[in-house]
Protein backbone atom coordinates (compact mmCIF):
# COMPACT_ATOMS: atom_id res chain seq x y z
CA UNK A 1 0.00 0.00 0.00
CA UNK A 2 2.59 2.32 0.74
CA UNK A 3 4.60 1.57 -1.77
CA UNK A 4 1.36 2.40 -4.18
CA UNK A 5 1.09 5.89 -2.34
CA UNK A 6 4.81 6.63 -2.90
CA UNK A 7 4.73 5.68 -7.03
CA UNK A 8 1.89 7.71 -7.14
CA UNK A 9 3.30 10.74 -5.89
CA UNK A 10 6.53 10.33 -7.43
CA UNK A 11 4.01 10.12 -10.52
CA UNK A 12 2.26 13.34 -10.14
CA UNK A 13 5.50 15.31 -9.05
CA UNK A 14 6.94 13.47 -12.35
CA UNK A 15 4.26 15.07 -14.53
CA UNK A 16 3.80 17.90 -12.63
CA UNK A 17 7.73 19.00 -13.41
CA UNK A 18 7.15 18.02 -17.01
CA UNK A 19 4.55 20.90 -17.19
CA UNK A 20 6.47 23.51 -15.22
CA UNK A 21 9.88 23.09 -17.49
CA UNK A 22 7.70 23.27 -20.54
CA UNK A 23 5.72 26.37 -19.18
CA UNK A 24 9.25 27.92 -18.58
CA UNK A 25 10.18 27.22 -22.21
CA UNK A 26 7.33 28.50 -23.51
CA UNK A 27 7.60 31.37 -21.33
CA UNK A 28 11.35 32.10 -22.29
CA UNK A 29 10.96 31.63 -26.01
CA UNK A 30 7.41 33.68 -26.45
CA UNK A 31 8.44 36.60 -23.77
CA UNK A 32 7.03 39.62 -24.24
CA UNK A 33 9.57 42.49 -22.51
CA UNK A 34 7.28 45.62 -21.35
CA UNK A 35 8.76 48.85 -22.69
CA UNK A 36 10.57 50.46 -19.10
CA UNK A 37 8.89 54.15 -20.81
CA UNK A 38 5.31 52.54 -19.99
CA UNK A 39 5.40 52.52 -16.25
CA UNK A 40 7.11 55.91 -16.35
CA UNK A 41 4.59 57.47 -18.71
CA UNK A 42 2.22 55.77 -16.17
CA UNK A 43 3.73 57.46 -13.54
CA UNK A 44 2.83 61.26 -14.90
CA UNK A 45 -0.76 60.71 -15.53
CA UNK A 46 -3.48 60.87 -12.59
CA UNK A 47 -3.86 57.33 -11.92
CA UNK A 48 -7.55 57.25 -11.85
CA UNK A 49 -8.32 54.92 -14.75
CA UNK A 50 -11.45 56.67 -15.51
CA UNK A 51 -10.77 55.69 -19.32
CA UNK A 52 -11.98 59.57 -20.32
CA UNK A 53 -9.24 59.31 -22.87
CA UNK A 54 -10.33 56.26 -24.99
CA UNK A 55 -8.44 54.12 -23.20
CA UNK A 56 -8.59 51.23 -20.55
CA UNK A 57 -6.88 53.10 -17.89
CA UNK A 58 -4.04 54.40 -17.41
CA UNK A 59 -1.63 52.20 -18.41
CA UNK A 60 -3.20 51.99 -21.74
CA UNK A 61 -3.09 55.59 -22.55
CA UNK A 62 0.64 55.16 -21.40
CA UNK A 63 1.17 52.93 -24.00
CA UNK A 64 -0.51 54.60 -26.78
CA UNK A 65 1.60 57.06 -25.95
CA UNK A 66 4.64 55.31 -26.04
CA UNK A 67 3.89 53.89 -29.20
CA UNK A 68 2.52 57.10 -30.68
CA UNK A 69 5.88 58.97 -29.49
CA UNK A 70 7.97 56.47 -31.46
CA UNK A 71 5.98 57.57 -34.82
CA UNK A 72 6.93 61.23 -33.60
CA UNK A 73 3.41 62.61 -32.88
CA UNK A 74 1.16 62.45 -29.39
CA UNK A 75 -0.86 65.26 -30.26
CA UNK A 76 -4.11 63.50 -30.64
CA UNK A 77 -3.69 61.75 -27.45
CA UNK A 78 -5.20 63.61 -24.37
CA UNK A 79 -5.71 63.09 -20.58
CA UNK A 80 -9.30 65.16 -19.74
CA UNK A 81 -8.71 64.65 -15.78
CA UNK A 82 -5.57 65.57 -15.72
CA UNK A 83 -5.61 68.99 -18.26
CA UNK A 84 -2.79 70.38 -20.36
CA UNK A 85 -0.75 70.61 -17.10
CA UNK A 86 -0.53 66.60 -16.56
CA UNK A 87 -0.23 66.66 -20.98
CA UNK A 88 2.75 69.26 -20.94
CA UNK A 89 4.47 67.07 -18.18
CA UNK A 90 4.20 64.27 -20.57
CA UNK A 91 5.09 65.95 -23.76
CA UNK A 92 8.23 67.45 -21.96
CA UNK A 93 8.92 63.50 -20.77
CA UNK A 94 9.23 62.68 -24.98
CA UNK A 95 10.50 65.86 -25.97
CA UNK A 96 7.08 65.98 -28.48
CA UNK A 97 4.71 68.71 -28.91
CA UNK A 98 1.02 67.86 -27.23
CA UNK A 99 -2.52 69.23 -27.97
CA UNK A 100 -4.63 71.86 -27.08
CA UNK A 101 -6.01 70.03 -23.90
CA UNK A 102 -8.82 71.63 -21.89
CA UNK A 103 -10.03 70.49 -18.51
CA UNK A 104 -13.84 68.83 -19.23
CA UNK A 105 -16.49 68.70 -16.84
CA UNK A 106 -20.15 66.34 -17.43
CA UNK A 107 -22.88 68.96 -17.84
CA UNK A 108 -26.68 67.78 -17.57
CA UNK A 109 -28.70 69.57 -19.89
CA UNK A 110 -32.36 69.20 -18.61
CA UNK A 111 -33.90 72.23 -16.48
CA UNK A 112 -36.70 69.88 -15.68
CA UNK A 113 -37.32 69.95 -12.04
CA UNK A 114 -39.81 69.48 -9.81
CA UNK A 115 -41.23 73.31 -9.79
CA UNK A 116 -40.26 73.42 -13.17
CA UNK A 117 -41.86 70.14 -14.86
CA UNK A 118 -44.23 68.78 -12.66
CA UNK A 119 -45.44 65.24 -12.93
CA UNK A 120 -48.40 64.53 -14.22
CA UNK A 121 -48.94 60.89 -13.64
CA UNK A 122 -47.09 58.15 -11.22
CA UNK A 123 -44.37 55.83 -12.68
CA UNK A 124 -44.79 52.39 -11.05
CA UNK A 125 -41.87 50.04 -12.30
CA UNK A 126 -39.02 49.04 -12.70
CA UNK A 127 -36.40 51.83 -10.53
CA UNK A 128 -34.00 52.29 -13.70
CA UNK A 129 -33.96 55.07 -16.37
CA UNK A 130 -33.35 52.46 -18.97
CA UNK A 131 -36.44 49.96 -18.43
CA UNK A 132 -38.46 53.39 -17.69
CA UNK A 133 -37.94 54.75 -20.87
CA UNK A 134 -38.66 51.56 -23.22
CA UNK A 135 -41.96 52.02 -21.20
CA UNK A 136 -43.26 55.43 -21.05
CA UNK A 137 -42.49 58.86 -21.93
CA UNK A 138 -42.35 60.09 -18.01
CA UNK A 139 -44.16 61.22 -15.34
CA UNK A 140 -43.50 64.99 -16.61
CA UNK A 141 -44.57 64.52 -20.27
CA UNK A 142 -41.48 65.35 -21.82
CA UNK A 143 -40.21 62.53 -23.94
CA UNK A 144 -36.34 64.33 -23.63
CA UNK A 145 -36.72 65.06 -19.47
CA UNK A 146 -34.96 63.53 -16.43
CA UNK A 147 -36.43 60.29 -15.75
CA UNK A 148 -35.24 60.77 -12.33
CA UNK A 149 -34.30 57.33 -11.18
CA UNK A 150 -30.62 57.63 -10.68
CA UNK A 151 -28.91 55.76 -13.07
CA UNK A 152 -26.36 58.05 -13.72
CA UNK A 153 -25.57 58.37 -10.12
CA UNK A 154 -25.39 54.24 -9.48
CA UNK A 155 -22.97 54.51 -12.52
CA UNK A 156 -20.55 57.41 -12.04
CA UNK A 157 -17.21 54.88 -10.35
CA UNK A 158 -15.63 58.56 -8.40
CA UNK A 159 -19.81 59.57 -6.73
CA UNK A 160 -19.48 62.61 -8.94
CA UNK A 161 -23.00 63.09 -9.10
CA UNK A 162 -26.04 63.38 -6.53
CA UNK A 163 -29.41 63.00 -6.49
CA UNK A 164 -31.27 66.43 -5.57
CA UNK A 165 -33.72 65.73 -3.09
CA UNK A 166 -35.17 69.57 -3.86
CA UNK A 167 -34.95 70.01 -8.09
CA UNK A 168 -35.33 65.44 -8.55
CA UNK A 169 -32.90 66.23 -10.93
CA UNK A 170 -28.95 64.58 -10.85
CA UNK A 171 -26.09 67.16 -10.02
CA UNK A 172 -22.82 67.20 -10.99
CA UNK A 173 -19.89 68.09 -8.44
CA UNK A 174 -17.42 69.87 -10.62
CA UNK A 175 -14.34 68.65 -7.85
CA UNK A 176 -14.97 64.60 -7.91
CA UNK A 177 -15.78 65.15 -11.86
CA UNK A 178 -13.32 63.48 -14.08
CA UNK A 179 -15.22 63.79 -17.22
CA UNK A 180 -14.76 59.36 -17.27
CA UNK A 181 -18.18 59.44 -19.78
CA UNK A 182 -20.05 57.06 -17.66
CA UNK A 183 -23.07 59.16 -17.25
CA UNK A 184 -23.36 59.95 -20.83
CA UNK A 185 -23.04 56.34 -21.81
CA UNK A 186 -26.01 54.97 -19.21
CA UNK A 187 -28.30 57.98 -19.67
CA UNK A 188 -30.95 57.14 -21.92
CA UNK A 189 -32.05 60.48 -23.16
CA UNK A 190 -28.60 61.53 -23.68
CA UNK A 191 -28.96 64.03 -21.56
CA UNK A 192 -25.58 64.19 -20.45
CA UNK A 193 -22.68 65.90 -22.10
CA UNK A 194 -18.83 66.26 -21.96
CA UNK A 195 -17.94 69.86 -22.50
CA UNK A 196 -15.06 71.97 -21.53
CA UNK A 197 -15.18 73.33 -17.96
CA UNK A 198 -14.98 77.11 -18.98
CA UNK A 199 -13.39 80.00 -19.59
CA UNK A 200 -11.09 81.65 -16.93
CA UNK A 201 -10.43 80.36 -13.51
CA UNK A 202 -13.83 81.10 -12.64
CA UNK A 203 -15.10 78.27 -15.62
CA UNK A 204 -17.19 80.27 -17.44
CA UNK A 205 -19.51 78.05 -19.13
CA UNK A 206 -23.10 78.50 -21.35
CA UNK A 207 -25.09 75.91 -22.52
CA UNK A 208 -28.80 75.41 -23.65
CA UNK A 209 -30.11 73.54 -20.58
CA UNK A 210 -32.81 71.26 -22.57
CA UNK A 211 -32.85 68.48 -25.12
CA UNK A 212 -36.52 68.47 -26.08
CA UNK A 213 -37.67 68.80 -29.93
CA UNK A 214 -41.05 69.13 -29.20
CA UNK A 215 -42.52 72.42 -31.08
CA UNK A 216 -42.59 75.37 -28.70
CA UNK A 217 -45.78 75.15 -27.25
CA UNK A 218 -45.87 71.51 -26.66
CA UNK A 219 -42.72 71.62 -24.94
CA UNK A 220 -43.70 74.63 -22.85
CA UNK A 221 -46.84 72.96 -21.60
CA UNK A 222 -44.77 70.08 -19.93
CA UNK A 223 -41.56 72.52 -18.61
CA UNK A 224 -41.80 75.77 -17.82
CA UNK A 225 -37.80 76.31 -18.62
CA UNK A 226 -37.78 74.29 -22.21
CA UNK A 227 -36.36 75.66 -25.21
CA UNK A 228 -39.29 76.95 -27.57
CA UNK A 229 -37.23 77.36 -30.78
CA UNK A 230 -37.77 80.95 -30.77
CA UNK A 231 -34.21 81.72 -31.95
CA UNK A 232 -33.36 84.65 -30.18
CA UNK A 233 -30.62 83.43 -28.57
CA UNK A 234 -29.16 82.46 -31.78
CA UNK A 235 -29.93 86.33 -33.72
CA UNK A 236 -27.87 87.81 -30.29
CA UNK A 237 -25.26 85.58 -31.28
CA UNK A 238 -24.71 85.72 -34.58
CA UNK A 239 -23.47 89.40 -33.95
CA UNK A 240 -20.62 88.22 -31.82
CA UNK A 241 -19.58 84.86 -32.43
CA UNK A 242 -21.99 82.76 -34.21
CA UNK A 243 -21.38 79.97 -31.73
CA UNK A 244 -25.34 79.04 -31.45
CA UNK A 245 -27.20 77.04 -33.98
CA UNK A 246 -30.71 76.16 -34.14
CA UNK A 247 -32.16 72.27 -34.99
CA UNK A 248 -35.23 70.62 -35.13
CA UNK A 249 -36.65 73.37 -32.72
CA UNK A 250 -33.75 73.02 -29.97
CA UNK A 251 -31.12 75.61 -29.94
CA UNK A 252 -27.30 74.61 -29.39
CA UNK A 253 -24.22 76.34 -28.15
CA UNK A 254 -20.88 75.02 -29.77
CA UNK A 255 -18.32 75.32 -26.69
CA UNK A 256 -15.43 75.53 -28.99
CA UNK A 257 -16.79 78.67 -30.34
CA UNK A 258 -18.50 80.14 -27.35
CA UNK A 259 -16.73 82.99 -25.56
CA UNK A 260 -19.12 82.70 -22.47
CA UNK A 261 -19.97 86.39 -22.75
CA UNK A 262 -23.57 85.22 -21.32
CA UNK A 263 -25.19 87.31 -23.67
CA UNK A 264 -27.39 84.89 -24.78
CA UNK A 265 -28.63 84.25 -21.72
CA UNK A 266 -31.25 87.17 -20.19
CA UNK A 267 -32.73 87.09 -23.90
CA UNK A 268 -33.72 83.71 -23.61
CA UNK A 269 -37.56 84.31 -22.52
CA UNK A 270 -38.03 80.99 -21.02
CA UNK A 271 -34.76 80.81 -18.96
CA UNK A 272 -33.45 77.29 -20.96
CA UNK A 273 -30.12 78.41 -21.25
CA UNK A 274 -27.84 78.16 -18.46
CA UNK A 275 -24.68 79.93 -17.21
CA UNK A 276 -21.83 79.37 -14.03
CA UNK A 277 -21.75 83.16 -13.93
CA UNK A 278 -24.06 85.96 -13.13
CA UNK A 279 -24.89 87.14 -16.65
CA UNK A 280 -24.83 90.64 -18.07
CA UNK A 281 -28.29 92.47 -18.30
CA UNK A 282 -29.54 93.48 -21.43
CA UNK A 283 -28.85 97.08 -22.93
CA UNK A 284 -32.01 99.01 -22.49
CA UNK A 285 -33.86 100.49 -25.71
CA UNK A 286 -32.10 104.03 -26.62
CA UNK A 287 -35.84 105.20 -27.06
CA UNK A 288 -36.74 103.69 -23.46
CA UNK A 289 -33.63 104.86 -21.94
CA UNK A 290 -33.98 108.01 -23.33
CA UNK A 291 -37.39 107.98 -22.14
CA UNK A 292 -36.57 107.36 -18.67
CA UNK A 293 -33.84 110.03 -18.19
CA UNK A 294 -36.60 112.43 -18.89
Amino acid sequence: MNELLLYSALSLGGVAAGFAVVLYIISRRFRVDEDPRIAEVTELLPGINCGACGHPGCTGLAEALVEAADSGDISHLTCPPGGAETMRTVGEYFGLEVGSTHKTIAVLRCGGSFANAPAKTEYQGPTSCTAAHTLYVGETGCPNSCLRLNDCEIACPFDAIVMSSTTGLPEVLPDLCTSCGACVKVCPRNLFEIRPRGKGKAERRVWINCRNTQPGAVARKNCAVACIGCGKCVRVCNDIVQAISMENNLAYIDPDKCISCGKCVPVCPTNAISATFPPPKPKEPKKAAAETQA
